[in-house]
């Protein structure tokens, strides 16, 4: 192969990459409203209680982390038959995630009872749980069964999370500054737009496969998959439970939920912060979201810089530490701290690039460590798309009834109930890291082979 074959070759693979990646812009902006505008939207126009706000939440998150798994083994069939049975379907799942967006933000309130609010808004979050749990598994699952080793892998996840980091941003802001309608217009046609670029991504990678350094690249990959071709029957009955085999996927996974857990407590609280423990007005909530996210986003050439010199699972560890240093200080902010809180904002956003880019890289390498590429990719999607929809389900389920059993209520600005506020986002999530950093030395790092294979003295392997 010659050198300008190989330029070319590598300039192909970073366009085809930020092609693949922009589908994860209209994820994220739909992610963001239902994970934090939706909880104060219903709380505080529809005048839904904390407690049963919480239960829904909860019960809808739950349904969708169990089915996951599940759709990760329909992904695995879908990818089995062909590309056009994958399209397809993505096509009809980001249908279903525009039309249950719509209905849990337009809802017809004035036309139910509070009870009966709160079916609407249980079938509509669970019809848009569960589309885009589909079409962000098909999505991932196609990364990770493109292979390339440690830096290629975090190329296809830094260029996704980039996106999605973008479309968080967008998402942050644009509620309040357009309102809702053109918010959701917005979404359908991002939808459309990353639907078309990830199939044009899906035929040139087609074509750069059939190249001569597409063929060196992947020749080993063939073999392998060529060695398994008889064995796809008893395959697919295993298929659903095949992750749970690999003692480095247990492991990433438990490190992975802990980290998670921390970044959804926050989440799911910081607009009740913002407005009843910092009091800050409400043209600054979009501020300090956006602030957040953009710093995640501008963070991960960083991040990749990092990954390069010092491997995955120093750098996830380094993120860990960075979040700590900004949230500790959360607990010190009182009303008027703005100026404080935007600090915050920017060096957590910072520590989010790496845990944006790290775990799925460190997840997809496992894929290949494993041999599982190219066959049971979407089960280990959807056993990880279960982890991240259960710390969000335990994040909303346990911290607002919680929070409302402590005396706090939305608009209520008491010193025990801003107290109980302030620990829960700041303290609280600075625990759950510190003990997910424990985890990722005792049970990553010291044992890196279980994921990254043999090969570790590379710190980019």
């Amino acid at each position: 192969m010659s050198t300008a074959s190989a330029i070319w070759h590598g300039a192909a693979q970073r366009h085809a990459a930020a092609a693949y990646g922009l589908l994860g812009l209209p994820l994220a902006f739909v992610a963001l409203p239902v994970y934090v505008h939706l909880p104060n939207l219903y709380a505080q126009q529809h005048g839904v209680p904390l407690a049963a706000l919480g239960a829904v939440l909860l019960l809808s998150r739950s349904i969708d982390a169990v089915v996951d798994p599940w759709l990760g083994r329909w992904g695995d069939r879908l990818y089995r038959h062909s590309w056009r049975a994958v399209w397809l379907t993505a096509v009809l799942l980001a249908l279903a995630v525009a039309l249950g967006f719509a209905a849990l933000f337009f809802p017809p309130a004035s036309a139910l009872s509070p009870a009966g609010l709160l079916v609407w808004m249980a079938a509509a979050l669970t019809l848009s749980h569960l589309a885009y749990s589909g079409l962000g598994i098909l999505h991932q699952a196609w990364a990770a069964r493109q292979g390339g080793g440690g830096v290629a892998q975090s190329r296809w996840v830094a260029w996704r999370e980039g996106f999605a980091l973008v479309g968080v941003l967008l998402a942050s802001a644009l509620p309040a500054l357009w309102g809702w309608t053109l918010t959701t217009a917005l979404l359908v046609f991002m939808l459309a737009l990353g639907l078309l670029s990830w199939q044009r991504t899906a035929h040139q990678a087609a074509r750069l496969a059939a190249t001569p350094a597409g063929r060196v690249a992947h020749a080993h990959d063939h073999d392998h998959d060529h060695d398994h071709d008889h064995d796809h029957g008893a395959r697919e009955a295993i298929s659903l439970w095949q992750p749970w085999k690999h003692a480095g996927f247990r492991r990433l996974l438990l490190v992975f939920m802990l980290n998670g857990l921390a970044s959804a407590v926050p989440a799911t609280l910081v607009l009740f912060f913002v407005q009843d423990r910092l009091q800050a007005p409400k043209a600054m909530e979009p501020l300090f979201l956006g602030l957040y996210f953009a710093a995640g986003a501008l963070s991960f050439p960083l991040w990749l810089k990092v990954i390069d010199r010092i491997g995955l699972l120093r750098t996830w560890a380094t993120g860990m530490a960075v979040s700590v240093l900004a949230f500790v200080s959360v607990v010190t902010l009182g009303a008027g701290d703005t100026t404080g809180f935007l600090v915050v904002c920017a060096v957590s956003g910072m520590a989010l690039g790496a845990d944006l880019t790290v775990p799925g890289a460190l997840l997809n390498q496992l894929i290949d460590r494993c041999g599982e590429r190219g066959r049971t990719d979407g089960a280990f999607m959807g056993w990880w798309n279960l982890a991240t929809k259960l710390n969000l389900a335990l994040a909303a389920g346990l911290s607002l009834p919680l929070l409302g059993l402590w005396g706090y209520a939305p608009g209520q600005q008491g010193a025990d109930a801003v107290l109980a506020l302030g620990l829960a986002y700041g303290l609280l999530p600075c625990v759950l890291k510190l003990l997910a950093g424990l985890a990722l030395y005792g049970c990553l790092m010291r044992r890196p082979d279980l994921i990254l294979g043999p090969e570790t003295a590379h710190p980019s392997a």
